[in-house]
């Protein structure tokens, strides 16, 4: 079954419905029952782990030699370190990010007595009190506080708050749809991945198509802290696709458009036979794409091979400029992502050794060693 049409504005409904929710690592419950509710409402079975990460698997032929998609509902934010002297809160990052992007954010601090509204704000903040100070203040978390909207002129008056050491931080998206087509917005990463998925799904599930082996459709929980796809894969599962940005920077190749497709991330190359699956399916389906290396980056695969699961990763990206900050994407990558993902769930399995978790070499994959052919002898010249 070649590509499915896929519905734009589903999948920007539900990118939206996404942002709203607040989901930094480690408070993710209520995003966590968001896409679970929408994960029912479109047919699908759904299982939690303890913590909360998701599990759904849309049925295909066979249980053996089962498909992976993976994203991660968990976003970058920070936690309090400590109470201040002047009211206000210092932060640590959850996640890795700079302060340089925090500085500014509006915020949301969760509290035992409930949530408090904020702005993060550079130590000094006031030009008309600091002059050039302003701009030549380092920049880092420890030269950022935060400023919250409520009386808290003092410690005590933050103890009668009911404010605490390691209270979760929740970082205001601020998104912009624009007509264009660009969406602009803090956690993009990787709530548009989660919507790729998510549009993916409906996509088949109205086409009522049929696939070859089990598709698991895993949503993450603390991928942004390393942990991502640990523990949630199951020995049938054969290969897995996890979506997550790319970053498009000069040096890098990813784009705001098509789908970018990993090669390799700081962790090391992806699997050489399913990463060259998805670039067959690319060219036969017509669908835009773009190779990168990514120096920088670790995904949802790297915590499962970590984990010691036997399982083939690649990673399939949409590109987002200024990553981790101020990010922006297009539609259409998202929707090239989305159509990459139906084409490959319904895709014929052509490793059918991986049905195994262990087999002899009968079956094994190859990789080519022959020299290419060149048309340049020595003592030719080059063709006019």
């Amino acid at each position: 079954m070649p590509r499915l049409a896929i519905d734009n504005h589903y999948l920007l409904d539900q990118l939206k419905a996404l942002l709203k929710i607040p989901s930094p690592t480690g408070y993710t419950d209520t995003v966590v029952r968001h896409v679970t509710q929408e994960l029912q409402r479109l047919g699908l079975t759904v299982e939690l782990t303890r913590r909360g990460a998701i599990r759904a698997i849309r049925q295909g032929s066979r249980r053996a030699s089962a498909r992976a998609i993976v994203g991660h509902v968990d976003t970058l934010g920070a936690q309090v370190k400590n109470l201040k002297a002047n009211g206000r809160l210092e932060l640590v990052p959850i996640g890795h990010w700079s302060a340089r992007f925090a500085e500014g954010a509006r915020a949301t601090i969760f509290s035992e007595k409930g949530s408090y509204r904020g702005t993060i704000l550079p130590l000094k903040a006031s030009g008309h009190t600091f002059n050039e100070e302003v701009d030549t203040q380092p920049v880092g978390w420890a030269h950022v506080e935060l400023r919250i909207d409520a009386l808290s002129r003092d410690r005590t008056e933050l103890d009668r708050l009911g404010i605490e050491v390691g209270d979760t931080v929740a970082i205001d998206p601020q998104p912009e749809f624009l007509d264009n087509g660009f969406i602009v917005s803090r956690h993009l990463d990787d709530k548009a991945g989660v919507a790729v998925m998510l549009a993916a799904i409906e996509a088949l599930e109205r086409e009522k198509a049929v696939t070859p082996v089990d598709t698991h459709w895993l949503f993450t929980i603390a991928e942004e802290v390393g942990v991502g796809a640990a523990s949630i894969l199951t020995p049938e599962i054969a290969s897995m696709l996890a979506i997550d940005n790319g970053t498009t920077a000069p040096g890098q190749n990813s784009s705001e458009f098509g789908v970018t497709i990993a090669m390799a991330d700081q962790t090391g190359p992806f699997d050489y036979h399913l990463t060259k699956k998805l670039v067959r399916l690319c060219v036969e389906e017509d669908i835009r794409y773009q190779k990168d290396v990514f120096r920088y980056y670790r995904s949802d695969s790297a915590s499962a091979l970590e984990a010691g699961h036997d399982v083939r990763t690649a990673l399939i990206t949409f590109g987002v400029d200024a990553s981790h900050g101020w990010e922006r994407v297009h539609i259409h990558a998202l929707r090239s992502l989305a159509e990459l993902v139906t084409a490959y769930t319904t895709a014929p399995v052509e490793i059918t050794r991986d049905r195994n978790i262990h087999a002899g070499i009968e079956g094994f994959t190859r990789q080519p060693l022959a020299e290419a052919a060149q048309e340049l002898a020595e003592d030719s010249e080059p063709a006019e």
